[in-house]
């Protein structure tokens, strides 16, 4: 089973607090560090220091670390252009090493949009379709020949198909609740279906259908990886965790049990073996302050050990 770290940025943090988060967690030895793709910061709170951009970022972080893997949980596919983002990922992945995982959705943050002036189609399943056709044509394309595409959305005529990633297959992630496109989007271009935020009922709910989905088109469903995204809050005392909590502006009122990591190592180490029991491959522990380097510390030091052992 794999673990992870996922972030949330553009709730108020710069570069060199995700950095400091990023080397924090590879210390530890957790298996990759995400981060959100958004321009904006949801909520109130203090505005500065403003957003990062994602695959800028990831490409700082590619240098400054040296085995951690680096992805985004997920791009949206309303920010870029689906060739330029190809090679955007292609050339992280090179200045990894071949650590890039790459996560695209719909994009749902209306506001944001309108705020940078991105366009916000109603209907967006078409672009993310597109995209994963578009991108990862252009990575499986082989070198010294050609890709075109001609879609509702994008058109691309004798594309030279480069720069290719490292990697001979960049790491898909796909996630969403759809009950008949996401997972069929899912099957036929993503290596990891995303639950995020669910109790485990949903959990195995959506694991079925996704594996329904693969079968449909004689996929082995034992090919994808399943993960889960859960807002973690941990601590040795109910005072760590209730100060963790207040720390991101909720309250103890607002964290469900069931769809969230609440409690001590040994909670949550239980929690996460039943995940295991599902078909879960991997957790991702969303966590949402970047300074509380405390927090990580525990779940590395006190939580990672149970469950590796």
């Amino acid at each position: 089973m794999e673990f992870t770290v996922f972030t949330e940025p553009q709730q108020g943090f710069s570069y060199d607090d995700q950095l400091a988060f990023a080397l924090s967690a590879e210390r530890h030895g957790f298996d990759a560090f995400f981060r959100s793709d958004h321009y904006m910061r949801m909520g109130g709170g203090d505005p500065l220091p403003g957003p990062t951009d994602a695959w800028t970022t990831l490409a700082g972080l590619a240098r400054e670390t040296k085995s951690i893997r680096l992805g985004t949980l997920v791009s949206s596919a309303t920010h870029r252009v689906p060739a330029v983002l190809a090679i955007q990922v292609a050339q992280v992945d090179a200045m990894s090493s071949g650590r890039v995982e790459f996560g695209l959705g719909t994009g749902w943050f209306e506001e944001e949009h309108r705020a940078y002036g991105i366009p916000f189609p109603t209907r967006r399943f078409g672009l993310l379709e597109e995209q994963l056709a578009i991108i990862t044509g252009l990575w499986q394309t082989p070198v010294g020949g050609s890709f075109s595409f001609q879609g509702e959305h994008y058109a691309l005529t004798e594309s030279p198909a480069l720069p290719k990633p490292v990697q001979d297959r960049v790491p898909v992630i796909v996630g969403g609740s759809g009950p008949r496109r996401t997972p069929a989007i899912a099957a036929r271009y993503a290596t990891e279906f995303n639950i995020g935020f669910q109790p485990e009922r949903v959990v195995a709910d959506r694991i079925a259908v996704v594996s329904a989905a693969c079968e449909a088109i004689d996929r082995d469903p034992a090919s994808m990886k399943f993960s889960v995204a859960m807002t973690t809050f941990a601590g040795g005392s109910d005072a760590d965790i209730a100060r963790r909590v207040e720390a991101v502006g909720r309250s103890s009122a607002d964290i469900d049990d069931e769809a969230n990591l609440v409690g001590s190592a040994q909670q949550i180490a239980a929690r996460v073996e039943r995940l295991r029991a599902l078909g879960v491959a991997r957790v991702h522990f969303q966590l949402l302050d970047l300074r509380d380097l405390e927090h990580l510390d525990y779940l590395g030091s006190e939580v990672l050990p149970l469950l590796r052992g």
